[in-house]
């Protein structure tokens, strides 16, 4: 499985951003697909995982704001943000979990991740 991400940039605060992930190797339906992110100097975070079951967890300090979808004539993953804070700059990274693991919160629980792509957020 390969993920190719993309559609990081800079934006505005209280701007709008989309971030495309591409799988190659497995179709989506068969994944758990994540979003995480990862700021200067901090841990890397669980932003937003939707399971191959369709179920999504979106982490509290996004509800509202971020949407996860898929388009699977593209096998692409989409992570649509909007109403960007500062505090949303970080390097986000897709990933992909083969096995359905139940604990999708943990980052070892994903297989193959994507390269990352910059996402800034100017006050």
């Amino acid at each position: 499985v390969q993920l190719q991400a993309s559609g990081g940039g800079l934006v505005q605060a209280g701007g709008s951003l989309r971030l495309s992930c591409v799988v190659s190797g497995r179709t989506l339906n068969s994944l758990t697909l994540a979003w995480w992110r990862q700021a200067p100097g901090k841990e890397r975070e669980l932003v937003v995982a939707r399971r191959w079951s369709g179920s999504t967890y979106y982490t509290d300090s996004v509800k509202g704001r971020f949407t996860i979808s898929k388009d699977s004539a593209k096998n692409t993953v989409h992570l649509q943000m909007s109403s960007l804070k500062p505090e949303d700059t970080a390097v986000y990274y897709c990933a992909a979990d083969i096995q359905r693991s139940v604990a999708i919160s943990t980052a070892t629980s994903y297989d193959f991740w994507g390269q990352g792509t910059l996402v800034t957020v100017s006050s």
